[in-house]
């Protein structure tokens, strides 16, 4: 029988080394040619209605004002011989900006206020066709961002700041491989939508790759006003996502800093060893998986960092709108802007670092229970609203979202299932993933991206918080950090 501490000190062994970035172009495991054609722009079909249309109060937060990149590897599929994924993706978007048709147009700044608005134009997105000298194969067993030569699979640099205005609001690479699948990637500005929203894009366009009957089968629905705040704004309650930490000058990362990757592995049996950490009762039975992951990694990171015992530490973690079902003011059906709240908890980080899993654990649910409240995204409209879209703190914040139910990985084309769809980098936002250990154990992939002594500290401090909860069961349990399968 393998013991616990064998599984964890082989799992140890089997850790890719992390890569060293500087955001602009991360060098990988995997380097290729791709050759590039002429930038165009894709209209939709028909005429679209010319009008000038808001975005709400979440929308409109200078923290969204970048491009959010998604990227997806597909095999080839012979069922598709004969069809050139670069011009059947072309061909769906044009059909899907009809009902998109905002995202065909630009940003346009009201002074003084700033305030963005959309000119629906009909001008339309950019789109790159490429070829790459490069397998799927060749990518090795796993995938996880950053991905290799993202830089080059993507049409714009990758930067969690951008200028938005008067500019295209979405960008599309096609790109071919050698061995007949493709890579489809894209950058969208965030203050058009969040992770749901972009889904219900994407699916619309694989709709029409694949001639769904009816396309898109949910219906676009715009509707920014129920989360536009009213004159003067109403606020609720307490916003203190948008209070910056005392001494923000005390963080431990910086943009100058060289930076380490790595992708953390929780399956089955790291969700046992962290649950049993958590107190008897409701907190332990009640607890997600995204709460205990989340939970247990605002820990670990803080004690990487290591931060002074009293310097406050923050978790931020969005929440979802749209799963409050019996809200007065459900979100509608078929909505695709921002419709989400930060939740805010903060500890001091010796506190944190030395009381049991369970007091961060109770902090994140608290939290969250908090931003899921009746009111309180229109709340925090109102808050932006009245605070000219106050800054968004990052200093010593930890900031997390679960993408595990967006359905990235149902975005189908035509020529199946993606190897891997999710973020093309790590930026402002740590994410939780669907992944595959290298057993092909299903689970929640956290990718990482931390200085490079941290990053080791990191490692550690999993491993040995993994351990003081695993219960031995017969050689089953792969704890530690493994990369997605492919």
């Amino acid at each position: 029988m393998v013991t616990i501490s064998q599984q964890i000190h082989n799992n140890l062994k089997l850790q890719v080394s992390p890569k060293r970035d500087s955001m602009a172009a991360a060098p990988s495991l995997v380097t290729f040619p791709v050759r590039r054609g002429e930038r165009e722009l894709v209209a939709p079909a028909t005429p679209t209605p010319y009008e000038f249309k808001f975005l709400s109060d979440i929308d409109d937060q200078d923290v969204l004002r970048f491009y959010r990149s998604g990227i997806f590897f597909y095999r080839g599929n012979a069922s598709q011989a004969g069809r050139d994924p670069v011009k059947v993706i072309r061909a769906a978007l044009s059909e899907a900006l009809v009902h998109f048709y905002p995202l065909a147009g630009r940003f346009r700044e009201l002074q003084p206020t700033r305030k963005l608005v959309v000119e629906c134009t009909g001008e339309g997105v950019v789109f790159v066709e490429a070829d790459a000298d490069v397998r799927m194969d060749d990518f090795g067993p796993s995938l996880a961002p950053p991905v290799p030569c993202y830089d080059k699979l993507l049409c714009e640099p990758e930067s969690p700041t951008a200028v938005v205005v008067n500019r295209p609001l979405l960008y599309v690479q096609v790109t071919r491989l050698s061995c007949g699948g493709f890579v489809f990637g894209f950058q969208i500005c965030h203050c058009m939508g969040d992770g749901t929203g972009i889904v219900q894009f994407l699916t619309a366009l694989t709709e029409f790759t694949r001639g769904v009957p009816g396309a898109p089968t949910l219906r676009p629905v715009w509707e920014r006003e129920i989360f536009t705040a009213r004159w003067p704004p109403a606020v609720t309650h307490d916003h203190q996502e948008y209070a910056p930490l005392p001494d923000p000058g005390k963080d431990r990362v910086s943009p100058t800093n060289a930076f380490a990757h790595h992708a953390f592995f929780f399956g089955p049996g790291e969700i046992a060893a962290l649950r049993s950490q958590a107190p008897p009762g409701r907190l332990r039975s009640a607890a997600s998986r995204f709460d205990l992951v989340g939970a247990f990694m605002w820990r670990c990171r803080a004690a990487a960092l290591r931060f002074d015992p009293g310097d406050a530490v923050r978790l931020h973690v969005f929440v979802n709108a749209r799963v409050r079902s019996r809200s007065r003011r459900p979100v509608p059906r078929g909505y695709y802007g921002n419709a989400f709240a930060f939740a805010a908890a903060s500890a001091p980080a010796g506190e944190l670092c030395r009381r049991p899993l369970g007091y961060a654990l109770r902090l994140l649910v608290e939290a969250k229970a908090r931003a899921a409240a009746e009111g309180y995204v229109q709340s925090a409209a109102g808050f932006n609203a009245a605070n000219r879209r106050p800054p968004f703190p990052k200093a010593r914040t930890y900031l997390i979202s679960d993408v595990t139910q967006a359905g990235l990985m149902a975005v189908d084309f035509g020529w199946g299932k993606p190897v891997y769809g999710g973020p093309a980098t790590i930026m402002l936002a740590t994410f939780h993933q669907e992944g595959r250990n290298e057993a092909g154990e299903a689970g929640i992939l956290v990718p990482v991206r931390l200085p490079a002594p941290a990053m080791e500290r990191l490692k550690l401090e999993v491993t040995k918080g993994l351990a003081a909860g695993a219960i031995d069961t017969g050689g089953n349990l792969v704890a530690g950090p493994v990369h997605a399968k492919l």
